[in-house]
Parts: C-alpha cells; structure tokens; sequence
C-alpha cells in the first residue's frame, strides 16, 4: 500500500517536472521568436525610412510596406530646410524621427519622437532635446529586456565606439561613446547637461536589475 502512494506521488512529482521543462522551453523559444520579429520589422522600418528621406520632391506621394507607412510628398534632402517639409514616416502608428545604428551590437531601429509606455513595446524613442543631429543634448530612450531587443545589449557597449544617427534629411552622422555609468530613475541631469555647442545624444535604459538607469553619453566625432 505504502509503495502504491510511494509511486503515485512520484508520478505526479514526474508529471509536474515535465510540465516546468516544457514551459521554459516555451519562453525560451518565444523570446527567441519575438527577438527575430521585432528586428526583423524594425530592420523593414529603417530601409523604408532610408528611402522615404532619398526621394524628390517628385516621387509619389504614398506607399505603405508591412507596418510601416509612408507620405513623401514634399521630401527634400536639404538638411536646412523647415521640418514641417521632411518625409513623414510612421512605425506601428508612431512617428519617426530617425534612424539608429550601433555595429559593434549590431542594433538598427527607427527612432520615434516619443518615449511613451506604447511606443516604447515598438522601438525606441526621443524622451528630451532638440532633436536628432541638432546642437545640444538629445535623449534616446529604450527598453531593456531579457530577449535582447531594443537597448538591451547597451551594456556590452564601451568608450571609444561608435553610434549613427540619421535624421529626416538623410543626414548620417557618427558619434563617439565617451562617458557610461549607471544612476537612479530620479536623476535627469544627465538629459539637461551643456554640451557647450557641440552634437550630441544620451542613450538611457535600465539595468538588468532594473534598480537603475544605465547611461551613455556620446558626441559627434569630428
């Protein structure tokens, strides 16, 4: 009798066990998935993106590919010219501003003009400055999850490397990672630092833990 319970317990203990494989499994195989597809898309959303700000001013006026749609009426490729007349790009119904690419951690995504819970689950977005390649100190925010995604790998990141940020115009500039550290949710100093006239951009996610913010600041490279 004491051996019958003995086996049924153990059984339920086997079962049970199974069941835990298989849903590990099933999370490490979805964020494996969802890190494909998000950067698959984003990786859509940017070569659209270039080529929204590539065109004249006489190419059609509409085109929508996947997720991403653009109106490039009006797109000029002069980087002086007001805003209101750059291509308009939007990403899962957010606008873009942008493009950014860091090779060392081969990370490329469209950059929106809002750091915003919902924006934020799509790409990567501008929470504070004048804007992409302007003088002064530009924000990019994104999140930092377990898959990879977004601005999860900004911790393998070190002084000396390299960022591109492509704005509406076309304009590809490259920026030189020069100072990282991590500090509270509640310091924003960071964001309205002087830059003394000079381009440059904050990238800002938190750490793994998520008891911190890690920051990298970088300059335009001359």
């Amino acid at each position: 009798m004491q051996e019958k319970k003995y086996n049924k317990i153990l059984t339920i203990v086997l079962v049970i066990v199974v069941i835990l494989i298989f849903v590990i499994f099933g999370f490490w195989f979805y964020d494996i998935y969802k890190r494909y597809y998000v950067k698959k898309e984003a990786n859509e959303a940017t070569e659209e993106f270039g080529y929204a700000v590539n065109q004249n001013q006489g190419a059609s006026t509409s085109n929508f590919i996947g997720n991403v749609s653009l109106d490039i009426n009006d797109i000029v490729t002069n980087a002086t010219v007001s805003d209101s007349r750059l291509a308009k790009v939007t990403y899962k119904g957010f606008t873009v501003v942008g493009r950014i690419e860091i090779p060392k951690i081969k990370l490329n995504y469209p950059v929106l003009d809002q750091a915003t819970r919902a924006s934020m689950e799509v790409s990567v977005g501008v929470v504070y400055g004048p804007g992409l390649n302007k003088v002064g100190n530009t924000v990019i925010m994104g999140h930092n999850y377990r898959n990879g995604t977004f601005f999860s790998d900004l911790k393998n990141l070190a002084n000396g490397d390299i960022v591109y940020i492509t704005d509406l115009s076309g304009k590809r500039l490259k920026y030189t990672i020069y100072n990282i550290y991590q500090t509270s949710d509640s310091d924003f100093d960071y964001a309205t630092r002087e830059t003394n006239g000079k381009r440059e951009i904050s990238l800002s996610t938190c750490t793994d833990d998520v008891k911190a913010r890690l920051i990298l600041w970088a300059r335009e490279a001359e």
